[in-house]
């Protein structure tokens, strides 16, 4: 076969001759690429296109005795090294990499941002009153009674882990309606468009800054957005993840938390206390018993004299398990901490992005009871976020403070459950494959005068999956709680 060469300012086209390429086995390409110092061999099926090339009507060049035009030969060959690059780009979940961007330049048309404590949190407001403007201007009618609709409380949206603002975009202006006031639901740093701050690294030495990755900082920055929205207090609803959010807000200041909706919490729940109660009660009876029998052998000096040597070895077992408490909680510290480093370098960064690349839509798909109802939308508004830079590096860092954070409290939260107060709403969907509803029922019996509903035929997401029954569901409650609020206030006022 003669050889048949183009030439052209950035592609040369041609068969390489063996002197001057390594050889493998013999096997040389067909045709080869060249763009700058980069070759790209192409196989007898991508050569096998110039086949079809038209003949050429002016300057050509001759091979085999078939004419081909140096343009064919030119788009074909830029659009075969066009498609040697696309499959070195490297895509993560279905998103491009190579040009990631600003969470600005991803904004919707009703994204809003506000700074807070050096973060621009990304958040999106909707209003009682203009939901109610534009419903009226559609000509259309709401389905729902709103009979809250003169509650005057606000409510603030808190998503879950992988999640942002979007996953409350079905619900947003039927709960504004429901409650007559604002609902916001704002995005936590890592997730949705609020800005990847570099932490610790752009913290100023020797003053104490709060990690915008730690639990401590939504918890803060729920309280910063009822005080944006010029609210004494408001409703909370935390979505998974989102969930801890709202107890640990309400526990930091109860007085702020209206009430609490918590859907598919990821709270553990603690077992039944009844089992705890029963030691109790025994304990006490062996108290009674051993101040009986106390008496009895008072008067006897080595039955006193074993008495005290059993009391000291229990100090001195007592002292032994504090220091092997002690040592396991240190050893615990380190290593919680070099997991946090590990996570911290590009071998972690790497594992982070190798994970959401292998399981981010299988997720997202898990969490829907039909996984058919799934659109690309939906899909689109849960990997946009994977456009914005150092997206990666800030999830690694959500990451390392969840295993390092601590919020300043006496008790873990699952000991302090029986303290909430406030009305509480718990409702999850019978299908939930990341949070069992069996964790939710137990949830609801650890919290006194709680209540909950049990969404059929739904997973993980119900205000997505069933968003008219949620909603339905919550403005019940709300009626129930808040019902006779109006009636009060015009009654204090007379």
């Amino acid at each position: 076969m003669t050889n048949c060469v183009v030439y052209h300012p950035t592609v040369f086209l041609g068969r390489p001759e063996p002197p001057n390429f390594p050889a493998v086995n013999r096997r040389w390409p067909i045709l080869l690429l060249q763009s700058g110092d980069k070759l790209f061999g192409l196989s007898s099926k991508e050569a096998a296109v110039l086949q079809f090339l038209p003949k050429a009507a002016s300057a050509s060049v001759s091979g085999s005795g078939a004419e081909y035009s140096v343009e064919c030969f030119s788009h074909v060959s830029e659009q075969l090294l066009g498609e040697k690059l696309k499959k070195k780009s490297q895509r993560i979940a279905g998103v491009d990499q190579d040009e990631l961007v600003e969470p600005a330049v991803l904004a919707d048309p009703d994204s809003c941002f506000c700074e807070f404590k050096g973060v621009q949190i990304h958040h999106k407001v909707c209003d009682a009153e203009s939901v109610a403007q534009n419903t009226l201007q559609d000509g259309t009618s709401s389905q729902f009674s709103y009979q809250t609709k003169k509650l005057g409380l606000p409510m603030i949206l808190l998503h879950g882990f992988g999640a942002s603002a979007y996953s409350w975009s079905w619900v947003m202006k039927q709960l504004a309606q429901v409650t007559g006031s604002k609902v916001l639901a704002f995005d936590r740093p890592a997730f949705g468009l609020t800005s990847r701050v570099d932490y610790p690294n752009n913290s100023s030495p020797g003053v104490e800054h709060i990690n915008p990755y730690s639990m401590i900082f939504s918890v803060l920055a729920t309280l910063n957005f009822i005080d944006f929205l010029a609210a004494k207090k408001a409703i909370l609803v935390g979505h998974s993840a989102g969930a801890l959010v709202a107890a640990d807000t309400y526990f930091t200041a109860p007085e702020r938390v209206a009430a609490l909706v918590l859907v598919a919490p990821a709270i553990i729940a603690p077992r039944s206390s009844r089992k705890a109660v029963n030691e109790k009660e025994s304990g006490r009876n062996d108290v009674f018993q051993g101040d009986r029998s106390d008496t009895n052998i008072r008067e006897n000096p080595m039955t006193r004299l074993s008495r005290m040597l059993l009391k000291l070895s229990g100090y001195v077992m007592q002292a032994i398990l504090n220091l092997v408490k002690g040592m396991v909680d240190m050893f615990s510290s380190i290593y919680k901490k070099a997991l946090s480093a590990f996570l911290r370098s590009a071998l972690g960064v790497m594992l982070v992005r190798m994970v959401i690349d292998k399981f981010g839509i299988a997720a997202i798909r898990n969490s829907w009871y039909d996984s058919n109802q799934i659109t690309d939308h939906v899909l689109h508004g849960y990997t946009k976020p994977l456009r914005v830079k150092s997206w990666d590096r800030a999830l690694v860092e959500f990451t390392a403070a969840m295993l390092t954070d601590s919020v300043p409290q006496s008790k873990p939260l699952s000991k302090r459950l029986h303290e909430i107060s406030c009305p509480v709403l718990i409702i999850t969907g019978d299908s939930d494959r990341l949070v069992p509803s069996w964790n939710a029922e137990r949830l609801s019996r650890a919290i006194p005068g709680s209540c909950l509903e049990v969404v059929k035929n739904c997973g993980h997401l119900p205000q997505e999956e069933k968003s008219e029954e949620f909603v339905s569901i919550v403005e019940n409650f709300l009626q129930r709680s808040f019902g006779g609020l109006e009636v009060q206030l015009l009654q204090a006022a007379s």
